[in-house]
């Protein structure tokens, strides 16, 4: 088997990748023509939370699928194994967790932005650190832009990315955002297709491919060992992987925007079971697409053969090595990892507008206008579309050095779930305790965090499957070692490494959310504890979590959604302080 360079895109695949394009900057149009009469806040930041739970799940599952995503996870199938799979519990974990928890609460007090709760519950300041804290991780998100390997221009991607997103963010708001995640779903899942199809014609069906991933050691899903330390385990993705995900859909603002916009309580909640079967399919197609991928390199790894630099780039060589042949193909599968990072920026737009308008804007200058308002969404989300652009320029010439960022910045969500879980059910906790336990569990994952990036652990803790170049006829003078994705180019000798980089800096990063959320509970209760949680003020009932909020029976209702204004607060705007999901009624209701 020779491998080497693989074909570039043709005219067919430009014509399906622009289609994509411009399929998605129309739906942003028509959006923005649709609604053009309504031009309120509320409109433009929740679609007038008249949506409904399959679009919405369809949205929440296009988020999750970012273009590294959809490129990362058939590289991890080909790489680590199948045991990716299992976050199908971790999905459904989550799931339960946000949609019966989480959602009743948000949607109850009827919050724009998620970060409107902290203060409700503690204070103005921990609210300004929380949402500080939410816009630094997400626009480092941005940072994770990679160079493939299909001829297309990294420049030209990131421009068209950064305007296509400001024209429907812009113009047709959290609709619009939504009804084209809807769209790029299907783009992504049809790429998926596309490869395992032709894979399976290459090498003689599906079976073939599935005994050739069992011979490779694959498809050995179940380990329970207990170690802590090791990479991926059964516990390590069903435990810390729950936390880590229910982190992100139950508090981050891309995914609450999302399901607070639904038009009754009972939408919001199936969109999010609607939105664990999405993930479900995704993960398949995706870690299939990797297996995949397995068979057809497994006696020639293009990595250690050189044809490739890096193991992110080892899909979109699958492709236009075995998709070139089909005009058109290989450009359907960059629109699919193209729609992902579409989908991401746009989401990040929306709720970087959202939360800066709500906790940053909007407290400061109380006599805003509805108009005045209107048009500070749009030119935010002109000035975030191009910091994106930016900041995905930065990457493409900085180097691997970024996904340290992006994983040290990831860790902020464990605290934050936290700090989160602590106002919800703990009554004690006061704001000395909250943000003394944000602190100490930003400084602990900090710590743990940054010293795995400087120190990777070992193979026997992150466990490569072997790779083969046999079948190779061009490996001389070639270097075989493979790095594993999420750690550093540095190789570092035994002597080199301290002697908490094999314990404390070889934590499995799946536990990272866990070990925040963990400290940032129990400092925040023993730190409240001392300082008088107790003898606060009373607080009101809809700030805590309710018997009633898991599976209720009776939320198929239009329920009154009210947003209660935090202690010794008094909004400017009465209007925003109720909100009823009827079509035209309004309601203001006063603590």
């Amino acid at each position: 088997m020779v491998r080497g360079p693989v074909a570039s895109f043709s005219v067919w695949d430009y014509v399906v990748f622009v289609g994509t394009v411009l399929g998605a900057a129309g739906i942003g149009l028509f959006q923005a023509i649709r609604g053009r009469k309504n031009t309120s806040s509320d409109e433009f930041l929740l679609g007038g939370r008249q949506m409904t739970a399959v679009p919405v799940a369809m949205s929440l599952t296009a988020s999750f699928m970012s273009g590294i995503t959809v490129i990362g996870t058939p590289a991890e199938a080909y790489r680590f194994g199948a045991a990716f799979w299992i976050f199908g519990i971790s999905y459904a974990i989550m799931s339960i967790i946000t949609a019966e928890i989480f959602v009743p609460l948000f949607y109850r007090l009827g919050i724009t932005s998620t970060y409107e709760y902290l203060e409700m519950r503690f204070n103005k300041l921990i609210r300004v650190i929380g949402t500080t804290m939410y816009i630094i991780q997400t626009v480092n998100i941005q940072l994770t832009s990679r160079k493939w390997v299909t001829g297309l221009d990294l420049w030209g991607v990131l421009v068209a990315t950064g305007v296509v997103c400001i024209i429907y963010c812009t113009l047709g708001g959290l609709k619009a955002v939504i009804w084209t995640d809807v769209f790029q779903m299907v783009i992504m899942l049809a790429g998926f297709v596309a490869v395992i199809a032709r894979g399976a014609v290459i090498q003689g069906g599906l079976g073939k491919i599935w005994d050739d991933c069992y011979q490779g050691g694959r498809l050995n899903l179940f380990d329970f060992d207990p170690d802590p330390l090791k990479r991926h385990t059964f516990w390590t993705i069903v435990v810390g992987g729950s936390v880590m995900w229910a982190s992100i859909y139950s508090i981050n603002q891309s995914q609450v925007q999302r399901y607070i916009s639904c038009k009754t309580l009972t939408q919001a909640k199936l969109s999010l079971y609607v939105n664990m079967i999405g993930l479900w399919v995704t993960v398949s197609l995706a870690v299939f697409s990797g297996l995949t991928m397995y068979s057809i390199y497994k006696n020639c790894d293009p990595l250690t053969n050189g044809d490739v630099g890096a193991l992110d780039q080892l899909l979109p060589y699958l492709v236009m090595d075995i998709l070139a042949a089909y005009p058109g193909v290989p450009g359907l599968f960059v629109a699919a990892a193209y729609s992902g990072t579409l989908s991401t920026v746009s989401s990040s737009i929306n709720a970087l507008v959202a939360v800066t308008v709500e906790d940053f804007i909007r407290p400061m200058y109380k006599n805003l206008t509805d108009k005045q308002v209107t048009w500070m969404n749009m030119g935010l989300s002109v000035f975030f579309g191009f910091l994106c652009i930016g900041m995905a320029a930065i990457a493409s010439l900085m180097g691997s050095i970024l996904q340290a960022a992006l994983s040290i910045f990831g860790m902020i969500s464990g605290p934050l779930l936290g700090l989160y879980l602590l106002g919800m059910f703990w009554r004690t906790a006061n704001s000395t305790g909250g943000l003394t336990g944000l602190i100490m569990g930003l400084v602990i994952t900090l710590w743990v965090g940054i010293g795995a990036q400087i120190y990777p652990p070992l193979a026997d803790k992150t466990n490569p499957l072997p790779i083969s170049v046999a079948g190779c006829n061009r490996t001389q003078d070639l270097n075989y070692t493979t790095l594993a994705p999420w750690t550093s180019a540095v190789t570092m000798t035994p002597l080199d490494r301290p002697a908490l980089a094999d314990s404390w800096y070889s934590l499995s990063y799946l536990y990272f959310c866990l070990l925040g959320t963990l400290v940032t509970v129990i400092v925040g209760l023993v730190v409240s504890a001392i300082t008088g949680g107790c003898k606060q003020e009373k607080l009101s009932s809809d700030l805590f979590v309710r018997r009633s909020d898991l599976f209720c029976a009776g939320c198929g209702k239009d329920s009154e959604v009210k947003l209660l204004p935090p202690p010794h607060f008094t909004s400017p705007h009465p209007t925003s302080l109720s909100l009823s999901h009827t079509k035209d009624v309004e309601k203001v209701t006063k603590m």
